[in-house]
């Protein structure tokens, strides 16, 4: 069984999307980043930078006692490694897949982020931080497009690459973004969510947040929680 720290972002949605399709067994922790619960210690001590998703495995493939893991990269590739899926055994594919991962984890996961903070989320509008944003997120879908041009998924077969990159685009509208222009990352945004373990992923979504889909911010005391944050949260 594994424990899955959870909230309905795209990060969370990655690893929702892997268990469903290795068919693990879990059980989801609600972790409410608009009321504060990715500051309980309990959470922290699973995850110290009260970031979801976090995990506990307590069965883990060769291991004695539970393990924890916190960064949806890291846990991506854990269960990989764990069943066996979703990774390439071979030296070339698997470091294909993972490069792309990481690609996601520091290019479109961060810049799209820093998108829809400037663009939808904050209070004061600022042009510079807006197109900056946009523009690097429009790039990376370039780049993405690029690499789907000849290939139906971005590492070859279906894999981890492809649960970190694809909910980081399904908010394309929020992110200021023409899909048509990308007609290969469209291609590959239908053929994921047709999917049937990426639709019970996101299924799961509406059951544990029955506001999924409706802006994130809705009042300010759930702004200061989520924009707010010094190093005095971590003490």
């Amino acid at each position: 069984m594994i424990d899955l720290y959870y909230w309905t972002t795209p990060n969370g949605h990655k690893i929702t999307m892997f268990l469903e399709e290795a068919g693990l067994k879990y059980k989801i922790f609600p972790i409410n980043i608009g009321k504060g619960d990715q500051f309980k210690p309990e959470f922290l001590a699973i995850a110290p930078n009260n970031r979801i998703p976090a995990m506990v495995d307590h069965e883990p493939k060769g291991g004695a006692k539970p393990i924890s893991i916190f960064e949806s990269g890291a846990m991506l590739l854990y269960l990989a490694e764990k069943t066996g899926k979703f990774l390439p055994a071979d030296l070339y594919g698997r470091y294909d897949a993972i490069q792309w991962t990481f690609w996601q984890m520091g290019g479109l996961g961060p810049m799209a982020g820093q998108n829809h903070h400037f663009r939808n989320y904050a209070v004061e509008k600022l042009p510079y931080a807006i197109d900056r944003y946009v523009n690097e997120t429009n790039r990376l879908y370039g780049v993405l497009n690029k690499r789907l041009s000849d290939r139906e998924f971005v590492a070859g077969d279906y894999s981890i690459a492809d649960m970190a990159a694809y909910p980081w685009v399904v908010p394309y509208k929020n992110q200021g973004q023409d899909i048509d222009q990308f007609p290969h990352v469209k291609r590959w945004l239908e053929t994921i969510g047709a999917r049937p373990a990426t639709m019970r992923a996101y299924a799961k979504a509406k059951e544990v947040n029955p506001n999924f889909g409706q802006p994130a911010i809705r009042t300010e005391e759930e702004r200061k929680l989520l924009f707010g944050q010094t190093a005095a949260v971590v003490k």
